[in-house]
């Protein structure tokens, strides 16, 4: 068609849903991807027809890396990109009667529209107007061919309408890079017009790609569909230098046509764990952002379009990044760095180019094999630690094949020049205009030379020790210190199994068996904001990280102050203050407080609120302190301490969370974040989740001032374990925060500080959701319960106890009963009470005194202590007569015991769980620590010691082919309630000839079970465990062990889709043998919340 306007002769049928909205527990923000990625290309930038075809079946080959859901011929998605092929538009142009200009003086777009005939002229006229508006001149359209004989009835019933656009060069633009950012602009300016509803479906167009350079040809298709589905791609005139491929394996089965790869620059086979806070600093910068080369660059924001994938977000960045003047490679190198702090044979000059560019953004982390191009370049790069497989071929006859795998095209080995692998961290690139590959120690050299970043760093970055020398604080002694541990909540168990250990070993208490206090909201006693939060961790679809031999990707370091000019290179960005730890103490907060002038002056604002005010006055104060925060920042401050010292009769301390995470969403709204830097003051922070948390909301650096003073108190009188300085207390204390995060941190995948900080990567329970989308924006949060008035409640009960009115004298700290059950402390459901009653029916063999342990137990609603606790049952139905009711007998089948292991447990336990439950007709666990061969015959008396469910965890403990073959479920440990994340250990002293035996290990070796599989990265390779598996013993049932946390629905439907038989749900409360007091209590959620939401999740699909 040669008008704009002709829209008459396109097809109107209807049109397909594009996947659901959240309902229930589901929420499709949760989704997940793993993938095969790859791609072709000619080292001297030869076009042919031929790299078009063989990276289709390159493709092709990747099919068993992307998945389908129960329709085998509905893909999660395939794709290619090609450069524009304009011998190929320009002959079947002309048979539209559309007359192109010479190459580059185009571009072409590709556009998904529903089969609404009115909405696609509305959204073409649209276009045409900010075409034409921009200077530039729409050519004309082109209805896409397709055909969709081969898909299946859910994508069919998804597909879009597809079209061409053509927009010629204006006469003003000088080159192709100006044109392409123009064609940028456009893109942006016409999806920001969808947004606001300009036309009708306005939801349902997308564009996959327009470009002068670069063309998208994808949708809801498996790998071996694309071929048929795009008559285009079999036209030998369709020419390309490279083909950029990918084939996608979505967690779920809706229909999507847009989350198909690749996208604008990217194919993505990994995730970004750190998405909530690389979109929100990104937010943050946007006020900051000017241009020479987009001048009308605010009229495009944002720059992520939030409602995108993890992929469609990192492709937004990096686009802007590129658009805005940097070399591709160089944008990849700031968002995915290297592992540099501490690698000792990095070279300096490589060094500073990382540290320079981490004072202007911080890393997007998570497992990632990312190929990247901008037409004229093409390249791959994996994460730090490589935790994707992506290797390469390069042929005699300058070709190169990068994919997930070898053999993905059929290659003479006659013909191989070379092959290898990406390695973690590292990039390879294919620059066609130099006809070469580009080695990584060329590539980084060239960009870090490009500018003097050494000398502008010592110029500039600064070091605690380069700030002015302050006084700090008096420190808080007697009657003093008490009030204030009073005042913050602090009780006996925390000074004797939190603060104690910390000090004296540099690391946190290990715990047993779970937790079975109440969660925070159904408590009786006051609790800390903290404990509402709770740790989110990878499972599955990407893997948690080892964070003891890991370590050297890890990073602790923090940078405190703003930052500069992300689109402009200059001295000034560097201007901030580079901390090893955000973990400080006294002396070092002294020296924040003393910069009080220059470039990097400090403001300090209370976190106090008159206790008169009453639970209300909460509130007040934190609109004050964001009023405070706006007029300090416009009048120069650069750091903002806050600081709860002051605490007294009169104020209240604010909750440190509450200022903390309310500030950064306050400010990340305003758009003035990234113009100041937030160092926290507290008496309240005391253990590792709470340090985590405030990190994960916002905080540079943390001063944990009333612990530090407790460690001094603790020390004069006598409570330490051993006799060591305040000074090495204080040392070990902090060392032991630090390795505390790290291990949350990489829990959830994540490597460094600077990328989870204001990342908020928890789960709320039992907070209101307006209190959430006020000052915890974004947090899941999926049971309402308490406000801000009601945390004013708990904060006044404590300041009243610190400084009663009455005289008497001052109250003592209370036990607080969380680890140990005391009368006045925390609810437990296994209590004295409870206890004597399991252990007086079993020994005494009384089905009565059983029954009333039972009840006790059962009966929660009295003492509220669980979600399940607060369900009745509601129904006006008659009763059923007993006899029609399913036996008792086969209710027994559905019975499993927990999975502890042998050597968790003794041989006594272990065997007489497997006899009791083989009697029953239900199943015992083996747990990850193998069973001996001599259990798999039955003892003369008939009973059996087998297990019937044999576990296979990441350390294979036990495992061989008679192991798996005696077994009637084989269950995949991904993740254990007490500790998910982490892996297990059983010390030395414990691995008796006996148990290593079994576990073929060596006696009184340690055993550590590593906290990933390391044959597990993705989805696709727990669908071969599976496959294995199956094939070991086909009789046996699969199942794959998860935790309960939000978004573990989308992750079982994902193992659904990797042919799991079963799918296991694990509560937080789970039981164990050895784990981090901080795991136990804050990790994971109740087995309810995950159960409801993978019912609901499978259901939906």
């Amino acid at each position: 068609m040669n008008s704009q306007n002709d829209t008459s002769r396109l097809p109107i049928t209807a049109h397909g849903a594009e996947g659901p909205k959240a309902a229930g527990l589901y929420d499709p923000a949760h989704e997940h991807e793993s993938c095969g990625v790859g791609f072709l290309v000619h080292l001297k930038g030869q076009r042919s027809h031929k790299v078009i075809d063989d990276g289709i079946t390159a493709l092709e080959h990747l099919e068993h890396r992307g998945a389908c859901g129960c329709e085998v011929n509905t893909g999660d998605g395939a794709g290619i990109l090609i450069q524009v092929p304009h011998d190929f538009f320009s002959h079947v142009c002309a048979q539209e009667g559309i007359r192109l200009p010479a190459p580059d003086h185009y571009g072409v777009g590709l556009i998904f529209a529903p089969k609404n005939k009115r909405a696609q002229r509305e959204a073409m006229r649209l276009l045409q107007n900010i075409v034409e508006e921009d200077g530039q001149h729409l050519l004309g359209w082109r209805q896409v061919p397709t055909d969709n004989s081969s898909l299946g009835a859910t994508a069919v019933a998804a597909e879009p309408d597809m079209f061409h656009v053509f927009i010629g060069r204006g006469e003003h633009i000088r080159n192709l890079d100006a044109f392409e950012r123009r064609l940028f602009v456009i893109r942006r300016l016409f999806h920001s017009a969808l947004d606001r509803g300009d036309v009708k479906q306005a939801a349902s167009f997308y564009v996959p790609s327009l470009s002068a350079k670069t063309l998208i040809y994808k949708g809801m298709l498996i790998a071996s569909q694309i071929r048929e589905y795009f008559p285009d791609l079999s036209d030998p005139r369709m020419a390309s230098a490279l083909c950029m491929f990918h084939s996608r394996f979505s967690t779920n089965t809706f229909p999507s046509w847009k989350l198909a790869h690749p996208y604008r620059m990217i194919s993505h086979n990994g995730e970004i764990n750190t998405l909530r806070g690389n979109v929100n600093w990104m937010r943050a910068r946007e006020s900051l952002f000017e241009s020479d080369l987009i001048p009308d660059i605010q009229r495009i924001m944002p720059v992520i379009d939030e409602s995108g994938s993890d992929t469609a977000c990192f492709d937004n960045a990096l686009e802007f990044l590129t658009m805005t003047g940097r070399p591709i490679e160089h944008a990849v190198m700031m968002m995915i760095p290297e592992p540099w702090d501490g690698h000792e044979s990095m070279s300096q000059e490589k060094k500073d180019f990382y540290r320079y560019h981490s004072c202007l953004m911080e890393p997007w982390d998570g497992p990632a094999s990312i190929a990247f191009t901008d037409g004229n370049k093409i390249g791959a790069v994996l994460d730090r630690n490589g935790l994707r497989p992506s290797r390469y071929y390069v042929t005699k006859d300058d070709f190169v094949i990068m994919a997930s795998e070898v053999g993905v095209l059929p290659i003479e080995p006659e013909n191989v020049l070379y092959k290898g692998r990406l390695q973690p961290g590292r990039m390879f690139l294919v620059d066609m205009a130099e006809g070469r590959i580009i080695d990584d120690t060329e590539l980084k050299h060239r960009m870090a030379s490009e500018r003097p970043y050494g000398e502008w760093l010592a110029k500039n970055l600064k070091t605690i020790d380069d700030l002015p020398k302050g006084k700090p604080a008096k420190m808080l002694q007697g009657e003093k210190l008490l009030q204030h541990q009073i005042a913050f909540g602090y009780t006996v168990e925390d000074l004797k199994y939190i603060l104690g250990p910390m000090a004296h070993d540099g690391q946190e208490a290990l715990g047993s068996m779970g937790t079975d206090t109440p969660l925070a909201v159904l408590s009786d006693k006051p609790q800390p904001l903290f404990n509402y939060f709770k740790q989110l961790f990878a499972q599955v679809t990407n893997p948690p990280l080892d964070a003891i031999r890991e370590e050297i990707v890890t990073s602790v370091i923090s940078l405190v102050g703003p930052e500069g000019d992300l689109l402009e290179p200059q001295p000034e960005n560097a201007r901030r203050v580079e901390i090893k730890s955000p973990f400080i103490d006294n002396n070092d907060l002294a020296r924040f407080k003393a910069a009080r002038n220059g470039k990097l002056s400090t403001r300090v604002l209370p976190l106090l609120f008159p206790a008169a005010e009453g639970p209300k006055g909460l509130e007040r104060a934190m609109t004050r302190l964001c009023e405070q925060a706006d007029e300090a920042i416009e009048n120069g401050a650069r750091i903002l301490v806050l600081s709860d010292r002051g605490v007294d009769k009169n104020n209240a301390p604010i909750p440190a969370l509450l200022a903390t995470a309310g500030l950064q969403n306050h400010l990340v709204r305003q758009r003035k974040r990234t113009r100041v830097g937030l160092v926290l003051e507290t008496g309240e922070a005391r253990e590792g989740h709470h340090f985590a948390l405030l990190i994960g909301y916002g905080a540079d650096a943390v001063n944990p001032y009333l612990a530090l003073d407790t460690l001094a108190g603790m020390r004069d009188e006598g409570l330490m374990e051993s006799a060591i300085s305040y000074e090495e207390a204080v040392e070990h204390y902090l060392k032991a925060c630090k390795k505390a995060v790290v291990k949350i941190m990489s829990k959830m995948g994540i490597s460094t500080v600077q990328s989870y900080r204001g990342a908020q990567i928890f789960e709320a329970i039992g907070l209101a959701q307006d209190f959430i989308n006020h000052y915890f924006t974004y947090t899941a949060s999926r049971i309402g319960g308490v406000g801000v008035e009601e945390i004013g409640v708990d904060t006044l009960y404590h300041q009243e106890r610190a400084f009663p009115e009455r005289d008497g004298g001052l109250d003592e700290l209370l036990w607080g009963g969380q680890y140990q059950w005391r009368r006045d402390g925390e609810y437990h459901l296994f209590n004295p009470e409870t206890v004597f009653r399991l252990q007086h029916s079993t020994r005494s063999g009384r089905l009565d005194v059983f029954k009333e342990y039972s009840r006790m137990v059962d009966d929660q609603s009295e003492r509220l202590c669980t979600l399940r606790g607060l369900f009745e049952i509601n129904s006006d139905r008659e009763p059923i007569p007993i006899d029609e009711v399913e036996p008792i007998e086969a209710i027994f089948h559905r019975f499993a015991t927990g999975a502890m292991s042998f050597g968790s447990i003794g041989a006594e336990a272990h065997e007489t769980l497997a006899i009791a439950m083989n009697r029953l007709g239900g199943k015992s666990n083996t747990g990850e620590g193998g069973e001996d061969r001599r259990r798999y015959t039955p003892d003369e008396n008939g009973d059996q010691r087998r297990s019937a469910i044999k576990q296979v965890a990441s350390g294979r403990f036990g495992v061989t082919s008679e192991y798996l073959v005696n077994s009637d479920e084989l269950q995949i440990k991904m993740a254990q309630g007490a500790k998910p994340g982490e892996g297990g250990q059983l010390p030395g002293n414990k691995v008796w000839p006996w148990i290593a035996d079994v576990r073929y290990s060596t006696p009184g070796v340690g055993l550590i079970s590593p906290p990933p599989h390391h044959d597990i990265y993705s989805i696709e390779d727990l669908a071969q465990l599976i496959h294995d598996l199956k094939n070991s013993n086909p009789r046996a049932r699969i199942s794959v062990k998860l935790v309960a946390e939000v978004g573990v629905g989308t992750v079982a439907a994902g193992v659904a889709k990797a042919k799991s038989d079963v799918v296991l749900i694990s509560g937080h409360d789970g039981g164990t043998g050895a784990s981090p007091l901080t795991s136990i209590k804050h990790a994971g959620v109740p087995w309810e919340l995950g159960l409801a939401e993978t019912q609901q999740t499978l259901v939906l699909n």
